[in-house]
């Protein structure tokens, strides 16, 4: 080697020694060849740091600023690494000289000859005890805001069964009222001599009891605020075909799974029963053969109704002469915002309805 190379190297080696001594962040540096690893070298900030003074540190192994709260694991990780001549980071609860805890995170280092033989261990530290702390706060800090999220998301759930409780129990009590309601008015219909009067009670009393079923499928429903029309339908259905000669008249429905708001029920069950009846009823008078199909399906955030029969149609029905049955379901359509459409079928009748289930009231 020339002289000026040598000369460059030793500048530059005392320009690094300068500048590690000068550093502000603790360093160290072991014997890695000599028992025990015995600390060769620390800088003032390394002697800051600890609180000891570089005569009680040379020539002691590192292991003297350990102390009872210091991480085992860690410990082994650092042997681990020391014996296998591999680098390690580590933070570790370590001790100043008057006794005083703090947490130490450290990046220990092999330094090599030129022959690659690891002669010395150096390591870099800084002080985590602030960071700690800082984190420590922050998880109890978070332990409270779940806590505190804990007992409010509590206090609405049971508001929220609370709420859905006493939905049933109105929905239960409604119920119970319409029945009563529907069965009045039957018993007057009975004693009401043949004619208008009692035709018109025993509608009413239909009308009645289908606004009761939509209330009674609320009451049994997971979610008060939510109504499924073929849950409806199916009850509804039986209702229907209960009183009619299936040989003659076939009724078919195809209903959805279709969950709409509360709100529409006692719309929805009220305009179904008068169009379904309606069909059953007038559209195949006489012995005359028919039948009738009513389909519910979701198109584009609408409800789709068809009622359809291949009866007598439109022209030919029995008028009604108050003209109440058509009334009632247009004024429910404009109700729910819907639009609605008769056909003659030729043959029968078909209503179409569309009604918006975002925008129902």
């Amino acid at each position: 080697m020339s002289g000026d190379r040598r000369d460059a190297e030793e500048l530059e080696g005392h320009a690094l020694a300068a500048a590690f001594a000068a550093s502000p962040t603790p360093m160290v540096m072991t014997d890695a060849v000599r028992p025990d690893h015995p600390i060769v070298w620390v800088n003032d900030a390394f002697l800051r740091h600890t609180g000891y003074e570089r005569r009680e540190l040379i020539g002691r192994n590192c292991r003297m600023i350990q102390g009872p709260e210091s991480d085992p694991a860690a410990l082994e990780r650092i042997r681990e690494a020391v014996a296998a001549r591999r680098p390690v980071e580590v933070e570790l609860f370590n001790y100043r000289k008057d006794g005083t805890p703090f947490w130490n995170a450290m990046t220990i280092s092999p330094v090599r000859d030129a022959s690659g033989a690891v002669t010395h261990f150096y390591s870099a530290q800084a002080d985590m005890t602030d960071k700690n702390r800082l984190e420590r706060a922050m998880r109890g800090t978070n332990d409270e805001l779940e806590r505190l999220v804990g007992l409010r998301t509590a206090d609405l759930t049971a508001a929220l069964e609370q709420k859905t409780a006493l939905l049933h129990e109105v929905d239960h009590r409604v119920k119970n009222n319409l029945q009563v309601i529907s069965s009045l008015m039957l018993l007057k219909a009975r004693r009401t001599p043949e004619g208008e009067a009692r035709q018109a009670l025993l509608g009413m009393a239909e009308r009645v009891g289908a606004l009761s079923t939509a209330h009674r499928m609320l009451y049994s429903a997971g979610d008060a605020a939510r109504f499924n029309l073929k849950d409806f339908a199916a009850d509804f259905m039986a209702d229907l075909t209960a009183g009619i000669d299936g040989g003659r008249t076939t009724v078919e429905a195809a209903f959805e799974s279709i969950a709409v708001s509360a709100a529409m029920a006692a719309p929805l069950a009220l305009m179904i029963h008068e169009l379904a009846t309606n069909a059953v009823r007038h559209a195949f008078p006489g012995e005359r053969v028919g039948r009738v199909t009513i389909t519910a399906r979701r198109d584009e955030g609408h409800l789709r109704l068809m009622i359809a029969d291949d009866g007598i149609g439109l022209p030919a029905g029995r008028a009604d002469p108050a003209g109440f049955g058509r009334s009632l379901v247009e004024m429910v359509v404009r109700q729910l915002r819907g639009a609605i459409a008769w056909h003659d079928a030729g043959p029968g009748t078909r209503v179409e309805i569309g009604i918006p289930l975002d925008e129902a009231p």
